[in-house]
């Protein structure tokens, strides 16, 4: 099978940025700015919540490794698709959960994933399905930041325990060469 690459936005890009290089079968993470109205948005900009930009990831993975509905399902797992516009103490839309598909057939996946999502959340998960625009990538300075500032109070406070839950839930889809390091985890 040929890589498949899903763009997918669930509060900041470092969580899930995080999540996914740690996933066997993910060949690449790119944290960008998606689904908005302005051209070339910057952080600043974005943060502004005015250009209508996500912070969004696009993962590329092999399905013949792990499967799209294991990297939705950890999507969902890695943050809390039931708050709208917001993820703790990020709000405003740039830090809303959404979904981007690039085509009719990624739509009717993720609306699945949504679906079998459901039960698991007591309150009414509020994650959209939006039309893939154009994928802005995100400053260098945010791409594997997880990796780069492990001591940083925000991968401390709000990555690891993202981490910690993804672990617990789908061990058997993580990279065993990554899960040891200053995220907490037990080695």
């Amino acid at each position: 099978m040929r890589p498949t690459t899903f763009v997918l936005a669930g509060g900041c890009f470092w969580c899930l940025d995080a999540v996914y290089r740690i996933t066997r079968g993910v060949t690449d993470v790119v944290s960008v700015y998606t689904g908005g109205h302005t051209g070339h948005p910057d952080y600043h900009s974005v943060c502004t919540g005015t250009t209508g930009h996500a912070e969004a990831v696009a993962v590329t993975f092999d399905p013949d490794i792990v499967s799209e509905d294991t990297i939705l399902d950890i999507f969902f797992t890695g943050h809390d698709p039931t708050t709208l516009n917001r993820q703790g103490h990020d709000v405003g839309t740039q830090y809303r959960s959404a979904m981007f598909p690039a085509d009719a057939e990624q739509e009717q996946v993720f609306a699945k994933a949504i679906e079998r999502a459901r039960p698991l959340f007591e309150d009414p998960i509020v994650t959209t399905i939006e039309p893939l625009g154009t994928l802005y990538p995100a400053e260098s300075f945010h791409q594997d930041f997880y990796a780069k500032q492990p001591f940083n109070g925000y991968c401390q406070v709000v990555i690891n325990p993202k981490l910690s839950k993804v672990r617990q839930r789908y061990a058997e889809f993580l990279e065993p060469s990554l899960l040891g390091g200053n995220d907490g985890w037990p080695r």
